[in-house]
């Protein structure tokens, strides 16, 4: 079964004057796919996210959004693709439903079916008993959820969410984690998620892409980040009576092992993979007694503040 490419952008550029925003940026994103979109304030996040909506023009190179030019075809994309910003703006004095009858009424979308549409949106971000209070009334939490009932109302193929967990209480932050997720899987709708939320990237996004001075320096899933980075992979700390040096040595020369480090009876692997059991074998072999083992594999968080430290 082929996957539709939703997202194609070619040497995607944008200058303002002599500051370049946005430099020579390529991506490509896959039909179901959950992308995360990371880097610090200034990367280039915004800017690209404009320039896939439509909202700014490319300097130089190409981006097509469901198959459109989102400079020439804007109507086309915002047909099919959701966007939730970072702040969500709602006329306060309507209630819940009235703000998406509104929404819905500008897509198009015929009132019966924009009756049921509303009811089913609302349900699924759990504001049904709020669908009648005045908006200006509702929590930022409650203000989020309706943002992504307003995303969802017209269907689209793709969504884009900037910092959607903003204003979200803990159960608030699974519940949307676990819609996300639902939307990849069950609908096959694609979700480029921009957020400063590491491991919330980390848990739901099966791709992710680290902005630095306006382009992609780092691509791929969490495996795929960790090779890219010379210190990336795994950490095993290892406890045993006895530590010898011909016992360290022998750790030092397992396959995958990069550096160890060896103090009292502790010793510390870092490592290409999982060494664990090679590690165990090896400490058995040799006679000595084991006493712990501990494994710690790096986080989205580890390699993120690794590589901007680096730089």
């Amino acid at each position: 079964m082929t996957t539709e490419t939703l997202v194609e952008a070619h040497g995607l550029t944008k200058r303002y004057g002599d500051f370049v925003a946005v430099d020579s940026l390529n991506l490509r994103l896959q039909q179901g796919e959950v992308y995360g979109f990371l880097g610090p304030n200034g990367s280039g996040k915004s800017t690209t996210i404009l320039m896939m909506l439509g909202l700014t023009e490319p300097t130089e190179g190409t981006v097509r959004v469901c198959g459109f030019d989102p400079t020439r075809q804007p109507l086309e994309v915002k047909r099919r693709v959701g966007y939730l910003p970072e702040s969500v703006g709602f006329y306060n004095d309507l209630t819940g439903s009235e703000n998406l009858q509104y929404t819905a009424h500008l897509n198009s979308i015929p009132r019966e079916e924009s009756k049921r549409r509303i009811a089913d949106v609302l349900e699924m971000v759990t504001l049904s008993s709020a669908a009648r209070q005045p908006v200006g009334q509702y929590s930022r939490g409650m203000r989020q959820r309706l943002g992504l009932a307003d995303v969802l109302l017209k269907d689209p193929v793709l969504i884009i969410l900037d910092d959607p967990t903003l204003g979200l209480d803990p159960t608030g932050i699974q519940w949307l984690l676990g819609l996300i997720e639902e939307m990849s899987t069950q609908r096959q709708i694609t979700v480029f998620l921009s957020s400063h939320q590491l491991m919330e990237v980390q848990r739901v996004c099966h791709r992710i892409g680290i902005m630095s001075a306006g382009n992609i320096a780092m691509e791929g899933d969490l495996r795929q980040l960790m090779a890219q980075q010379e210190s990336g992979g795994y950490r095993v700390e290892i406890e045993v009576q006895r530590l010898d040096k011909a016992l360290v040595e022998g750790l030092r020369s397992l396959p995958g092992v990069r550096e160890v480090e060896a103090a009292g009876n502790y010793v510390r692997l870092e490592s290409d993979e999982d060494v664990r059991a090679g590690a165990v074998e090896l400490v058995t072999s040799h006679g000595a007694t084991l006493l712990e083992v501990r494994s710690r594999n790096q986080t989205l968080e580890d390699i993120y503040l690794r590589y901007f430290q680096g730089a």
